[in-house]
């Protein structure tokens, strides 16, 4: 099973090293990736293991970061509700969607009984149509989450029905795998980074399975669309990519670079090698390190 969850630190290196730690030298637990940004304010993890094993570590990370993380001073481009904003469970070799949507229910009992967090269950674990959608979720986020919780439709479905003090909620289900992937402009209007996020992402008219927003990256005296791809398959890289080109040129705006955040499977790249190259009948079996696996 695949975890990724994502904590709001991305600047304190002595912070993140300690929560990192936590999956480190466990037992049928593998540390695959992790990376961490001063603009966002955000730490992501890419942790895989035996179901119970990935728990246990799980759990240690988000005390540590319950413990470490002050939301009260917390600020950054990224939206966020909680010390721990997100914890998403992957089903991927052995192991079934139902599976992962038990594990991501035991993880939200206890760390609701253990830290005193209120959860919120989303996507393939949500108790409600209106809890699957994160962003629906997180508005609000943490300055305005104890009054959106005083509303009898969202209370947490574990935990206290007040966020916690410091560290404010956090939000735990399972989903498939998803592409994390930004688009940087050479622009620092945040207004117009925005406005492309919106005409992009589903809910604007855009792309199906792409959520969006516009962020500023201060430090490089530009902006950004911040895209979450939640089905490669229907909703491509090279389609986000030339639909942000394509609204950027309304406003004289180029595309300067982009990043993937964390892992993505290889179908993703090689589906965007297949469009910009042009190739026929391409199959990733062609793929050399494809067949080395086998």
């Amino acid at each position: 099973m695949q975890c990724v969850p994502n904590f709001s630190e991305g600047r304190d290196k002595e912070k993140i090293d300690l929560i990192v730690e936590s999956f480190r030298n466990k037992d049928k637990v593998k540390l695959l990736d992790y990376g961490f940004d001063r603009d966002h304010n955000r730490l992501v993890v890419t942790a895989v293991g035996a179901p119970t094993e990935l728990k246990a570590a799980l759990i240690e990370a988000i005390g540590k970061a319950v413990e470490l993380i002050d939301m009260t001073s917390h600020e950054g481009q990224h939206p966020r509700m909680g010390a721990v904003d997100v914890v998403p469970f992957i089903p991927i070799k052995n192991v079934t969607m139902e599976e992962a949507v038990a594990i991501s229910k035991e993880v939200a009992q206890e760390v609701s009984e253990k830290y005193g967090l209120p959860v919120f269950l989303y996507e393939k674990s949500a108790s409600s149509n209106q809890r699957e959608n994160l962003a629906a979720v997180r508005k609000g986020e943490f300055e305005g989450m104890a009054e959106k919780m005083k509303q009898t439709d969202w209370q947490p479905d574990f935990g206290p029905v007040q966020p916690h003090p410091t560290a404010g909620c956090v939000a735990i289900g399972a989903r498939m795998p998803l592409v994390a992937y930004n688009v940087n402009l050479n622009t620092a209007n945040l207004q117009i980074a925005t406005t492309i996020a919106k005409n992009v992402r589903q809910v604007g008219g855009g792309l199906r399975f792409c959520k969006a927003m516009g962020v500023e990256l201060k430090e490089r005296g530009i902006t950004q669309v911040s895209m979450n791809l939640t089905d490669f398959t229907r909703t491509s890289i090279y389609q986000a990519h030339e639909m942000v080109r394509m609204e950027a040129k309304r406003y004289g705006v180029s595309i300067i670079g982009a990043e993937v955040i964390g892992l993505l499977p290889m179908q993703a790249l090689t589906d965007v090698a297949e469009y910009y190259l042009g190739l026929e009948n391409f199959s990733i079996n062609q793929v050399l390190e494809t067949n080395l696996m086998e």
